[in-house]
C-alpha cells in the first residue's frame, strides 16, 4: 500500500479515521442519551432521523461551495464549527439543561454544519492522489472509515462505566479537533479563483448537467440510493427480529462490520476496469446472500451470510466514488458526490420504516426474501440500463466518426479535381 507512505494521504487517512471514530461514538452516545432521558424508543428514532434529514436537504447545495472555494479550508472550518456545537452540548449536559428537544436540535445542527464535509473530502482526494490510484485511495479510506466507525460505539461502554456521558461528548469534540489539524497539515495546490464565477443556483444547475452528461454515473448513484432505501433497515430492524437476543445481535452486527472492513481492504489492492458494472452488480450479490437471512436458525449460518453481504457492501461504494472522481469534471466533483451523499442520507432516514412496514405486513422470512429479490431486480435493471447507455454512446461515436470522414472527403474532393 504505497499510498500510505505519501505524506498528504497519510494525514487525510489518519484524520478521517479519527473523525469517523468520533461519528460512531456520537451516534451511539446520542441514541443512548435519548433513551436515558425518555425511556421511549420513539425518542431514539427521532434523534436518529434528526441526524440524517438535514444532510438530505443541505448536502447537495452546500457541496457547491466545495467546488467554488478552497475545499481544504472548508473542511477545517466545518470541523471547528462542529467542535463549538459539541462544546455547547457538553455544557448543557453538565448544567443538567440538555433535554430531548435540545438534543434533537444539537444533532440536527451538527448534521447541517457537516453537510459539505464528505463531498469536499471525497473531492479533495483527486488533488492528492494520481488518477490511476483513485480506487486504491478510496479503498484505503473506506477501511479507515468503516473500522473507525465500528470501533467508536465500542468505546461508549467503558466511557460510561469509568467516566460519564460528558466524557463521551468531550472525546467526540477532540476527534473533530484532530481531524481539523490533520486536514490543515495537508498540502494541496491553492485553487485559482475563476473569473466570472457562477452564483449558487447557476452552479448547482451546471453540476446536475454534468452528472446527466455522464449517464453511467447517474445510473450507479440512483441504484445505490434506491437499494439503500429498500434494504438497509433490514440489517438493524430485521436482524433484531431474526436473532431475538441482544448478545447475538451485537455479535452479528460486529461480524458484518468486520467483513465490510475486510472487503474494503481487499478492494484497495485490486484494480477494476468496469467500475460502473462492479458497483451495480455488487447489489445483486448482496441480495442473493441477504434473502436467506430470515430463515437461518443458527448464529453460525447468519454469520456466514453477513460476512458475504459485508464483503459485497464494500463493492457497492468504493467503485462508485472512483467512477465519479474519474468521470465528472473537477469543478463539479463535490456537487456530484454531494448528490450521492444527500441521497444516502435520505435513504438511511426512510429505510428503517420500509423494513419495519414490510416485516409487519409479510413476516420476517418473507420480508428478507423480498428484500433480496428487490436488490437483485434493481441490480439487473441497472445493468441493462448501463448496457443500453454503452450501446448508445458507441453509436454516437460511430456517427461522429462517419460525419468527420465525410467532411474530410468533401474537403479533399475539390483539391483532387484541380
Amino acid at each position: 500500500m504505497s499510498l500510505l507512505r505519501d505524506r498528504d494521504f497519510q494525514f487525510l487517512f489518519v484524520g478521517q479515521a479519527v473523525s469517523r471514530f468520533g461519528d460512531g461514538l456520537y451516534t451511539a452516545a446520542t441514541a443512548w442519551l435519548a433513551w436515558s432521558l425518555t425511556k421511549d424508543p420513539t425518542a431514539v428514532a427521532v434523534v436518529s432521523v434528526s441526524a440524517f434529514a438535514p444532510a438530505f436537504l443541505a448536502t447537495f447545495v452546500s457541496a457547491s461551495y466545495a467546488d467554488r472555494y478552497d475545499r481544504r479550508k472548508l473542511m477545517i472550518a466545518t470541523d471547528l464549527a462542529r467542535v463549538a456545537v459539541v462544546a455547547v452540548a457538553a455544557l448543557l449536559l453538565s448544567l443538567g439543561l440538555l433535554d430531548l428537544s435540545l438534543l434533537v436540535v444539537t444533532t440536527a445542527l451538527l448534521a447541517l454544519i457537516g453537510a459539505p464535509f464528505a463531498p469536499a473530502r471525497n473531492a479533495i482526494v483527486t488533488q492528492i492522489v494520481p488518477a490511476d490510484r483513485l480506487q486504491q485511495a478510496n479503498g484505503l479510506l473506506q477501511v479507515a472509515f468503516r473500522a473507525a466507525f465500528f470501533v467508536g460505539p465500542l468505546l461508549l461502554a467503558p466511557l460510561l462505566a469509568y467516566g460519564s456521558m460528558l466524557a463521551a461528548l468531550v472525546v467526540n469534540g477532540l476527534t473533530f479537533l484532530g481531524s481539523a489539524g490533520a486536514v490543515a497539515a495537508i498540502r494541496v495546490t491553492r485553487p485559482v479563483p475563476a473569473a466570472g464565477q457562477p452564483g449558487l443556483w447557476a452552479d448547482l444547475a451546471a453540476g446536475l448537467k454534468a452528472v446527466r452528461a455522464a449517464p453511467d454515473v447517474l445510473v450507479v448513484i440512483v441504484t445505490f440510493v434506491l437499494a439503500l432505501a429498500l434494504t438497509n433497515g433490514f440489517l438493524t430492524v430485521g436482524l433484531v427480529a431474526v436473532v431475538g437476543q441482544g448478545g447475538r445481535y451485537g455479535l452479528l452486527l460486529g461480524v458484518a462490520g468486520v467483513a465490510e472492513v475486510a472487503g474494503a481492504l481487499l478492494l484497495a489492492g485490486l484494480r477494476m476496469r468496469r467500475l460502473a458494472w462492479a458497483a451495480v452488480l455488487a447489489w445483486a450479490l448482496l441480495g442473493i446472500f441477504r434473502a436467506p437471512l430470515g430463515i437461518v436458525t443458527s448464529t453460525a449460518g447468519a454469520a456466514v451470510l453477513l460476512i458475504a453481504t459485508g464483503l459485497a457492501s464494500a463493492l457497492t461504494d468504493i467503485p462508485l466514488i472512483a467512477l465519479v472522481q474519474q468521470r465528472v469534471p473537477s469543478h463539479h466533483l463535490a456537487k456530484a458526490l454531494g448528490l450521492w451523499e444527500a441521497g444516502v442520507a435520505g435513504a438511511l432516514a426512510v429505510s428503517p420504516f420500509v423494513a419495519s412496514t414490510t416485516i409487519a405486513l409479510t413476516g420476517v422470512e418473507d420480508a428478507f426474501l423480498l428484500s433480496g429479490a428487490a436488490l437483485v431486480g434493481l441490480a439487473m435493471t441497472a445493468a441493462l440500463t448501463l448496457a443500453r447507455t454503452a450501446r448508445a454512446r458507441r453509436r454516437g461515436q460511430v456517427r461522429i466518426g462517419l460525419s468527420g470522414s465525410e467532411a474530410e472527403q468533401r474537403a479533399v474532393a475539390p483539391e483532387s479535381t484541380r
